[in-house]
């Protein structure tokens, strides 16, 4: 089953100006995005998914394949569903989608979500460990499941609620990560639907597909993540990580 990966990236993000143009150890944040999804060998082609040139150049300069789209779309899926839909990627199984703020994505996240799919459900994701002073950060995307592993809510806030007063005990918070697959079909038919209360009220897109009654697999990780860039604070955290990563791999 041929796997394309799919970064879709603008520019209007409200919290850090042009942030696939902020660079990150002296390359923009979108190329170092691109280059980590390209590192795993796990998909067949990786595209970015841009309607802006500024963003455009720069990626196709650095040699990774661009898909201009239409500067209309609600969201990243909506973006992605775009570019599955042309002739020239119509060939791929499964579609991935890599948020562009993800540059230290765990491999483990994105093997997890296709095989989720593989496996039969709609859609794939993963999840890590998040300990419960990070669980208050609106920015930290939670999620609950199920005993199978299937997606139960997605929220800003912290779920589940721990009522009785003493700390809440280790493993009880999971992060939601970066990263989608689909079938192709699955993509298409999400992105034909009209956004919903629940999405609009946490400004997350994956509750669309839960409102709409689509199987969310979610792939357990074992260890902690880094959280996407949203912030400048983020970036200079992944930029003292990069180099501390670099360092230590000498």
């Amino acid at each position: 089953m041929p796997v394309l990966a799919v970064i879709p990236a603008r520019l209007g993000s409200t919290r850090l100006a042009n942030k696939p143009l902020q660079l990150l150890a002296g390359e923009p944040l979108i190329i170092r995005v691109a280059q980590r999804v390209a590192s795993m060998g796990l998909a067949d082609r990786v595209v970015v998914a841009t309607d802006a040139a500024e963003i455009g150049v720069p990626v196709g300069k650095a040699g990774f394949e661009v898909a201009m789209t239409s500067p209309a779309h609600a969201s990243g899926t909506d973006r992605v569903a775009e570019v599955a839909g042309r002739p020239e990627f119509r060939s791929f199984d499964v579609v991935v989608n890599v948020q562009g703020d993800e540059p230290f994505l765990p491999e483990a996240a994105v093997e997890g979500a296709v095989r989720r799919v593989r496996g039969g459900d709609d859609i794939g994701t993963a999840s890590a460990p998040l300990d419960a002073a990070a669980a208050r950060d609106p920015s930290r995307v939670k999620v609950v499941t199920d005993l199978a592993g299937h997606a139960l809510y997605f929220s800003r806030a912290p779920i589940p609620y721990w009522r009785d007063g003493a700390a809440a005990p280790e493993g009880l918070y999971r992060q939601h990560l970066g990263i989608y697959a689909f079938g192709a079909a699955v993509l298409a038919r999400w992105a034909s639907l009209a956004p919903t209360i629940l999405e609009h009220a946490e400004k997350l897109e994956q509750l669309r597909a839960m409102e709409h009654g689509f199987t969310i697999g979610v792939a357990r990780l074992a260890e902690p993540a880094l959280p996407g860039i949203d912030t400048a604070d983020d970036l200079r955290r992944a930029e003292a990580h990069w180099h501390a990563t670099q360092k230590g791999s000498r």
